[in-house]
């Protein structure tokens, strides 16, 4: 891997819309490849930022700008309850994360299907955090969607999510607010939650973890990877050792996107596609 960045490979972000599963307009940042055209798709790659509530901006994104340097198209989503687009957007998924918002995850998928230069049959879904959290809802909830996966840091139990680490306490009533009372609403939480249905999982799955992570316990995505290899589901699965909810160091991070590259020409690019 080069360690000088060309500007001639980094690609500008284009702003599109499309509308959702209910009809609502979501907007993002498509990032296309040098080289896709009609006579020549390439394959896409859904990415879903963190938050809930965070966005995707049109600035450098060292694993996105990677990605499409090595052929893949990127959608950054800003679905709904992302911030930038005004207070009612952004409510639009209160107390109904793993639902609202992945409708509009899971209706990405055809609008992509409509571009000529991106290929129809295959286009995976990623993110980190929040986004690995939807990531990992996208091929549970909907496992005949998306043709891969990778889930960086993200959580699959909504409740321990909630509940477990002292980093939640002072925002523990700002989460309830948000997304539900572990016990009152331990019901929904348990439904929207990817661990309690990791058997669904089919399509090929690569899981970043680190194994410091306060937010993400790296013993709740041993359970998510168990439970999907348990199913037959190809999982890839990396652990770094001195990582935490994010990698940091040079060396990792290198490891990480040169896992993307791999995981992605071996199950997407040469041998994956519904």
């Amino acid at each position: 891997m080069s360690r000088d960045i060309k500007e001639s490979d980094l690609v500008a972000s284009e702003v599109v819309r499309f509308a959702s599963y209910d009809g609502l307009e979501v907007l993002g940042l498509l990032y296309r490849p040098h080289g896709a055209e009609a006579d020549a798709p390439v394959p896409a790659m859904v990415w879903i930022h963190g938050g809930p509530g965070a966005q995707s901006l049109a600035q450098y994104n060292m694993d996105i700008q990677y990605l499409v340097n090595q052929g893949y198209a990127v959608f950054a989503i800003n679905n709904r309850g992302s911030r930038g687009y005004g207070k009612t957007f952004r409510e639009m998924d209160r107390r109904r994360h793993g639902e609202a918002d992945l409708g509009d995850v899971i209706a990405s998928r055809g609008f992509l299907e409509s571009i000529p230069w991106i290929d129809s049959q295959k286009i995976g879904v990623m993110g980190r955090s929040y986004g690995g959290y939807l990531t990992l809802a996208a091929v549970t909830f909907h496992p005949d969607v998306f043709d891969v996966a990778i889930n960086i840091v993200g959580f699959s139990d909504y409740i321990k999510n909630i509940t477990e680490g002292a980093w939640r306490l002072p925002r523990l009533g700002a989460a309830y607010d948000e997304v539900g009372h572990p016990e009152r609403d331990a019901e929904r939480l348990k439904r929207i939650s990817p661990l309690f249905q990791a058997d669904r999982i089919a399509v090929p799955m690569l899981v970043l973890a680190g194994a410091n992570d306060v937010r993400v316990p790296v013993a709740q995505n041993d359970q998510l990877v168990a439970a999907a290899r348990a199913n037959g589901a190809d999982v890839t699965y990396i652990v770094f050792a001195d990582e935490g909810h994010g990698f940091r160091k040079k060396n990792n991070r290198i490891t990480a996107l040169q896992a993307y590259k791999t995981f992605l020409d071996t199950h997407l690019k040469e041998g994956g596609g519904s």
